[in-house]
């Protein structure tokens, strides 16, 4: 399988656990996530009372440099990690 669709089967298969990540797991997956399909962060942070917002932008902002193929490698292994930690 290529990188490309180890990424996206493992994208959907990580939503299939059986029980919730935690939230600082969740966040690394969202900024890794965002990081190979976007790149580097393109938008503002989010204000004040948005502490969810807030916290996926830092997630992803914490990325920044980091190449879209480096960014998926390390999605690959960490939600690997998570669906043998959770099962699904």
């Amino acid at each position: 399988m290529s990188l490309q669709a180890d990424f996206e089967k493992l994208a959907e298969d990580v939503k299939k656990v059986k029980t919730r990540p935690t939230d600082q797991e969740l966040l690394d997956l969202y900024g890794l996530y965002k990081q190979a399909l976007v790149g580097d962060i393109n938008i503002g942070r989010q204000g004040m009372m948005d502490l969810k917002g807030r916290a996926k932008w830092d997630a992803w902002d914490s990325r920044k440099g980091m190449s879209k193929d480096d960014a998926m490698s390390a999605y690959i292994t960490l939600a690997k990690e998570i669906i043998s930690k959770y099962g699904m």
